[in-house]
């Protein structure tokens, strides 16, 4: 009896100790006793209070007691070692299912998003007409663009400048708008028409003269498309040199290229 009334004592100054804080609490936890074994109350202290407002369950003292409400959120849990929480399993299953998924979509979209080619070859002349005053030749020639692209994703030609050069000198001009949309890994042909003035003496008697049984004329060619895709824009250069038939009124339209693979 008197071990026991000696444990009941140094736990009431435990006790005292914990409440000191808060005197309203200190005053409610002088009326604690214990309900169970001493064995028990040592392992929860305080474990069992008068019922009353400001008080809620003790969650470790299996529901035999009562704590200040002013106390509850100073508990700790305490999960022992060797609980299976602490140990969850295919743990390192999991991290490298999505190491590797990370990986492979990472892959996937630099694969299919990276830039490639586009390519635009001239195809030559298509048709061609030429007319005759005093002193110039005006010629309306039709020519052909094979654009390939190359990439996963669509692209969208949305510009073509051309310039059209005779003896080194600019005869001819021509600037669009576009909207022409290829698919992806699909090739297109595309039509464009430049009219020419030519105002040079001697380019003018070969086209005229009719002793002389070959009429060409020699353009040079230099054109910039412009490209659109994933909100990128892209110019792509091409130049081509072309010998126009300047003896008829017209011409007959020329065989076209192959399309491009």
């Amino acid at each position: 009896m008197g071990e026991t009334f000696s444990q009941l004592g140094s736990l009431e100054e435990v006790n005292k100790s914990i409440l000191s804080q808060d005197p309203a609490i200190g005053s409610k936890a002088t009326s604690y006793s214990s309900t169970s074994s001493s064995k028990f109350f040592s392992s929860c202290v305080p474990c069992e209070g008068v019922a009353g407002g400001g008080f809620v369950t003790c969650p470790t003292c299996q529901g035999s007691g009562e704590i200040p409400q002013e106390l509850e959120k100073q508990l700790v849990a305490l999960i022992p070692y060797g609980d299976q929480r602490l140990k969850p399993r295919h743990t390192k299953l999991f991290v490298f299912l999505a190491v590797l998924i990370c990986l492979v979509t990472s892959t996937l979209i630099i694969f299919f998003l990276f830039p490639r080619s586009i390519t635009v070859q001239p195809a030559g002349l298509n048709s061609s007409s030429v007319a005759f005053d005093d002193v110039d030749i005006h010629l309306n020639t039709t020519n052909v663009l094979n654009i390939s692209n190359r990439n996963y994703y669509p692209i969208t030609v949305t510009q073509l400048a051309i310039d059209v050069l005779h003896l080194s000198l600019v005869v001819g001009q021509v600037s669009q708008s576009l909207f022409l949309p290829i698919g992806p890994l699909t090739s297109k042909q595309m039509f464009y028409t430049v009219t020419s003035s030519i105002l040079d003496e001697n380019t003018y008697k070969i086209c005229t003269w009719q002793k002389i049984k070959v009429h060409h004329v020699l353009l040079h060619i230099q054109g910039t498309l412009t490209c659109s895709y994933l909100s990128h824009s892209e110019q792509l250069v091409f130049q081509s040199y072309e010998y126009v038939d300047c003896q008829g009124n017209s011409s007959v339209p020329h065989l076209l290229a192959s399309h491009p693979p």
